[in-house]
């Protein structure tokens, strides 16, 4: 039998539909018969019949058609809201999504294969793909061994009386209150009640889909002392996108990302919001429910190991290395452009080229990409090993060894290595945009470009890249101020217990927000380059390149006279985040590598061009 879930003022109401041949304006009129069965007042309403209303989908914000039929309209467990004549909508649902991820904008597309978990094999890659909705999870039968086996140990402990910090006893400055057997249950979601406690926008659903999907890997590791029922329904909430609302802002680092976990933890306890892409924002409970899935109910220990660990710092740690890597390789093919572009000499890369020109060197801008685009190709694999080190380890406290039997206080919970790690990268990634913008700066200006000023034609009536230079500016300016470490900070909390902290979340929100800068930036300099060469035509550009630029004129037309230009950047940037420029060059780049290869052949780089006309070889700009 059909259900679905009224929100109406400030009730939900969940209303089954025996006949689905009815309308949706009978609906909401049994939505209201049980709103005012449950109000003592009748909740301000005289008789039905004189109420006028609207129904709507939580999701899309849609208007329904009352004379519509139930079943022609809706799916089974949709989320309405009806509102009545007076009444004012509701803000609280988001069409699409939780937090507008600006920093990481794909589209969930929710995908049936798996990903066997075992707490020991989890890749960024791999996260990052989980955020997507590529995959759904499920545990291998050696992690559900020791899960269960860690499990055990917890049990006898909790049995025979024990005092084990966490278990038994309060947290923090309270570790030494031993807490009575029948209160165990209550300690542990005081816990995650008290610690809900972080601040600003909600974690986009591929965001808090990492955040879950990492900690589920953590616990997998059978080291946190969950029980086997708890992870079961932990997967089950990923695998249904029920997504906890998770503030961005809250954790210091240090005892791990205790708020945005205790923020996750509470809605699968079915507590605080939930979204999902059924409903929207709604209750937890609600939410829950409409999936078929029921709230956890914590044991001993476990809302501990829910929220004690690095989750947060290493699921965005994993975003912002995943785009590193991709903006990074991206940005050799970017460059090369704009060397074509400004007729740059790629003598300091190849013995035999600048046969044909009276240039003898470049500006460094050009001449030492190889030098600084390397350094920070080899930072983020360096980063890259830190995190994916980080993603699969045992980050509880205190940790349980079911093979010793015992448990052991320690510190993995500490973030201070990928806080460290991710400072570098910012630093690191940084320097391709601040490169960039000094390209961007050469192609506009025409005493050394040799290019109409700002690449367009009738300069004064039209300004052309003025502007997008200057953003391009603004953005190197606010990444420089972003890179000074959040992990040279530490603040002492807890009255003193926690007296050293890594404040590691912010060095990875701030790291992606870096990234995002960088592409932006570099996305303004593909446009500019690609706006030079039609000032070069007819001459062309090597193969590569050539369709390099295609892709660009796919999305973006050529600059002939000022237009709406913020449209055309964010089409660009789009294509890096598809990484769509990598996959047009990498086959010959692939094809480059072989040659190199192959014993006493000596290839033409494809990052080593020259601008040539189609027909007259002899015309050409620089080199063969």
């Amino acid at each position: 039998m059909p259900r679905f879930t009224v929100h109406i003022r400030d009730e939900w109401l969940a209303i089954p539909c025996r006949d689905p041949t009815k309308t949706i304006h009978w609906l909401g009129l049994e939505a209201l018969r049980r709103y005012i069965k449950n109000k003592p007042d009748n909740g301000g309403i005289t008789t039905l019949k004189d109420v006028r209303f609207v129904v709507r989908r939580c999701q899309g914000q849609g208007l329904l058609d009352g004379e519509d039929t139930i079943e022609d309209a809706l799916e089974d467990n949709d989320f309405l809201e009806l509102a009545m004549e007076g009444d004012t909508m509701s803000t609280e649902f988001i069409p699409s999504q939780p937090g507008v991820s600006h920093l990481y904008p794909y589209h969930v597309l929710y995908r049936s294969e798996n990903i066997c978990m075992d707490g020991n094999s989890l890749t960024s890659t791999d996260l990052v793909n989980l955020g997507r909705g590529l995959y759904k999870i499920k545990l291998t039968p050696e992690a559900e061994t020791k899960v269960v086996q860690a499990r055990e140990l917890l049990d006898t402990i909790v049995k025979e009386n024990k005092v084990v910090y966490g278990i038994t006893t309060g947290f923090g400055k309270f570790a030494r209150t031993v807490i009575p057997v029948g209160k165990l249950k209550e300690l542990q979601e005081n816990l995650v009640r008290s610690h809900s406690a972080g601040v600003g926008n909600p974690l986009s659903p591929e965001r808090t889909r990492m955040l879950l999907a990492l900690r589920i890997n953590v616990l997998a590791k059978g080291y946190s002392g969950i029980s086997l029922e708890t992870l079961h329904a932990m997967i089950q909430a990923f695998n249904a996108s029920c997504l906890s609302f998770v503030p961005e802002k809250g954790t210091v680092g240090a005892s791990g990302d205790l708020a945005p976990l205790s923020h996750l933890a509470l809605g699968l306890m079915g507590e605080g919001r939930m979204w999902s892409p059924n409903s929207g924002w709604a209750d937890a409970k609600y939410v829950l429910e409409a999936h078929g899935l029921k709230p956890i109910v914590l044991r001993p220990k476990e809302g501990l190991a829910l929220i004690n660990g690095t989750q947060m710092i290493t699921s965005l740690g994993a975003e912002a290395v995943e785009r590193a890597q991709a903006i990074a390789r991206q940005a050799d093919i970017v460059a090369a452009l704009t060397l074509e572009v400004l007729k740059g000499s790629t003598k300091a890369f190849d013995s035999e080229s600048h046969r044909f020109c009276d240039r003898v060197q470049d500006a460094y801008t050009m001449r030492c990409c190889p030098q600084v685009h390397g350094i920070v190709n080899d930072t983020i694999n360096f980063v890259k090993n830190i995190i994916n080190t980080e993603i699969n380890s045992a980050t509880d406290n205190p940790m349980v060894f079911a093979e010793r039997g015992e448990t052991i206080s320690g510190g993995n919970f500490h973030g201070e290595y990928p806080a460290k790690a991710l400072d570098y990268l910012a630093i690191g990634v940084h320097e391709l945009a601040s490169i960039s913008e000094r390209r961007i700066e050469r192609l506009c200006n025409p005493s050394l470009s040799e290019l109409p000023a700002f690449l367009v034609n009738e300069g004064g009536l039209n300004s052309g890249f003025m502007i997008a230079h200057c953003t391009a500016a603004s953005l190197v300016s606010e990444n420089k101020v972003l890179c000074h470490p959040s992990s040279v900070d530490s603040l002492s909390t807890s009255a003193a217990t926690e007296d050293h902290v890594s404040m590691g979340g912010w060095a990875a929100r701030k790291a992606l927000r870096v990234i995002e800068h960088v592409e932006q930036v570099l996305a303004i300099e593909l446009l500019a380059a690609c706006q030079g060469i039609e000032f070069l035509r007819p001459l062309r550009t090597t193969t590569p390149l050539e369709k390099v630029y295609d892709l660009v004129r796919s999305v973006v037309r050529p600059w002939i006279k000022d237009r709406f230009m913020s449209p055309d950047i964010e089409a660009v940037h789009r294509l890096l985040l598809d990484q769509k420029v990598w996959h047009v060059a990498k086959p010959y780049i692939d094809k480059y590598e072989t040659q190199l290869s192959s014993p006493g052949s000596r290839p033409i780089s494809p990052t080593s061009f020259s601008l040539e006309p189609p027909l007259s070889p002899r015309k050409r700009v620089r080199h063969e």
